[in-house]
């Protein structure tokens, strides 16, 4: 899996970027550290002109790949369902029992995220951490209508309904796997969060993780 993961281009919808990132040394400069600035400040003290500093370049050259940080921010989302969309194929695709493969799947989207050797220039780790955090804001917006219609959240629906097909696959006339699947997918961010910030409100600390939580939620739901 490692040695196909390295030679996997991960796609993000072209209409979000000017410039794709991937082509170039400053653009993924720009990628590598955007993830770090807005990891250490937030998305909402975050500017082009904090990252321009950040990389030694001028502002200008950052808006020739984004025209706006909101754009960059759902470059970095999308590019996370993406990379996450592939671990989940490739997790699951030799596995033929249909529980086994759907509890795997839930593992792979709910699990703590390790860093990799793979797209050394994206600290996989504080990109999960950001979408964590910062993910829902790039869709919590008056224009969301009109980015879906563009196709900017197009990887992100793709895993939900993978992972929709999954549920359906142990139970063919479970009425709502479309709503379990973005349950988990939210769900599991809003857990984590919790867990972090929240400490009290939340049974997924330690010995009972998210993972634990969402495979009891979904064998219980969907029997």
């Amino acid at each position: 899996m490692k040695n196909l993961l390295s030679v996997l281009k991960i796609s993000v919808p072209d209409k979000i970027f000017i410039k794709d990132p991937e082509t170039s040394v400053l653009g993924k400069k720009i990628i590598e550290n955007s993830i770090l600035l807005i990891h250490e400040i937030g998305f909402e003290c975050f500017t082009f002109k904090k990252l321009g500093t950040k990389i030694g370049s001028n502002e200008s050259s950052i808006y020739r790949y984004f025209e706006s940080k909101y754009k960059l921010l759902l470059y970095l989302t999308s590019w996370y369902w993406a990379w996450l969309e592939y671990q989940l194929v490739i997790e699951t695709f030799s596995i033929s029992d249909v529980n086994k493969k759907l509890e795997k799947a839930i593992t792979v989207i709910t699990r703590t995220i390790k860093e990799d050797d793979n797209f050394s220039h994206i600290n996989k780790r504080l990109l999960n951490n950001i979408i964590i955090n910062e993910s829902s804001k790039s869709f919590l917006t008056k224009a969301v209508d009109k980015d879906n219609e563009e196709g900017y959240f197009e990887v992100y629906k793709r895993v939900i309904t993978r992972i929709s097909t999954m549920i359906l696959a142990v139970n063919k006339k479970y009425p709502f796997a479309l709503s379990l699947a973005s349950t988990i997918i939210e769900g599991s961010l809003h857990q984590n969060y919790l867990k972090e910030h929240f400490p009290l409100i939340t049974n997924t600390q330690t010995k009972e993780t998210p993972t634990n939580f969402f495979i009891h939620l979904v064998k219980h739901s969907i029997k």
